[in-house]
């Protein structure tokens, strides 16, 4: 029987181990910090609000018992990455492979998972990314969607493809790790820019900000030494639809309630990657100008409606004099 081990039980993450269970064949080996209120969740209940654990879906409360399985899944706060990866590295590892489902850049210094990964862990691992579009509520109703793994292993990509590939998920390629991994954790902050939109009720200005965006996360995309045009495939505008416009998607409701001045009280990562972006485009003079109006309106609280209409106030007689 085929086995791999998940880290994080959080929604994302727990679909990706119940994905893995029923529809690729595998026995599942999940992991979260005890206390966690996911894991107790799914310890007492074998269920969350999303789902129900299957048979062969077991739960652990030592990492060292995940650690296993040749290949691992790592879906946890991108702000907490680096600490697991310390934590990690006192086991040995040599060998295994971990894919990073998450989609974040780590503050200050707008750092990618790869690089905080081999930065942290020095020992012989393989690692993947995983990025693209898809809601937990929306698979569990059984509609399908695409993504994209990507490594700098072609092997890497091409046996975790053949092993998750299934008629719910369809993964493509990945051919720019370094841009996937921007192109998927700045789709939040642009997420929470629709949702700005979206509390402020100016509707109109969502297809202004999707044709703008990529323009914009391609140029941080190329600062990174990646090609700015990966920001129009699925890590980015590809997952558009699912972050800009679901119900589901806790930065759009993060940005919604912003506007009307309520708290969200759930993880929205990219309010912690729009500080790391701003900072790097700062210190670069990269021209992000959404990210830079966004930053003033979520960190230095200025006028919301002034600030966001700032970030359309630009010549677009010349749209495309600002493409990479």
């Amino acid at each position: 029987m085929k086995k791999l081990s998940l880290i994080g039980c959080g929604r994302w993450g727990t679909f990706l181990g119940w994905y893995s269970a029923n529809y690729c064949g595998y026995d599942v080996d999940m992991y979260d910090i005890p206390t966690s209120p996911n894991f107790i969740e799914l310890r007492d209940m074998r269920k969350n609000a999303y789902l129900s654990l299957s048979d062969n879906m077991v739960l652990h409360d030592k990492l060292a018992d995940v650690l296993v399985n040749d290949t691992v899944i790592i879906s946890i706060g991108c702000q907490y990455f680096r600490g697991l990866c310390k934590e990690l590295n006192g086991y040995d590892l040599n060998g295994k492979t971990f894919l990073l489902a998450m989609k974040g850049l780590e503050e200050p210094g707008a750092k990618i998972m790869f690089d905080v990964m081999r930065e942290e862990i020095k020992q012989d691992i393989h690692i993947a990314v995983l990025a693209g579009p898809g809601h937990v509520q929306d698979y569990m109703k059984k509609v399908p969607s695409c993504a994209v793994i990507d490594s700098d292993e072609d092997d890497v990509k091409d046996r975790l493809i053949k092993n998750l590939q299934s008629d719910l998920i369809r993964f493509y390629y990945g051919s720019d790790l370094t841009g996937n991994q921007i192109g998927a954790a700045l789709k939040n902050v642009i997420g929470i820019a629709a949702g700005i939109l979206d509390g402020l009720e100016w509707y109109g200005l969502k297809g202004a900000l999707m044709a703008r965006a990529p323009i914009e996360v391609g140029r941080f995309i190329k600062y990174f030494g990646g090609n700015p045009h990966t920001a129009y495939g699925l890590a980015h505008l590809g997952d558009y639809e699912a972050t800009l416009f679901s119900q589901h998607s806790h930065n759009r409701t993060f940005g919604e309630k912003f506007a009307r001045g309520e708290d969200f009280g759930k993880l929205a990562e990219g309010v912690a990657t729009l500080k790391a972006v701003k900072m790097i485009a700062d210190q670069k003079d990269i021209d992000m100008p959404i990210c830079q109006a966004l930053y003033k309106a979520v960190y230095e609280k200025a006028d919301i409606k002034s600030t966001i209409r700032s970030m359309f106030e630009r010549d677009l007689k010349k749209e495309f004099e600002y493409i990479c």
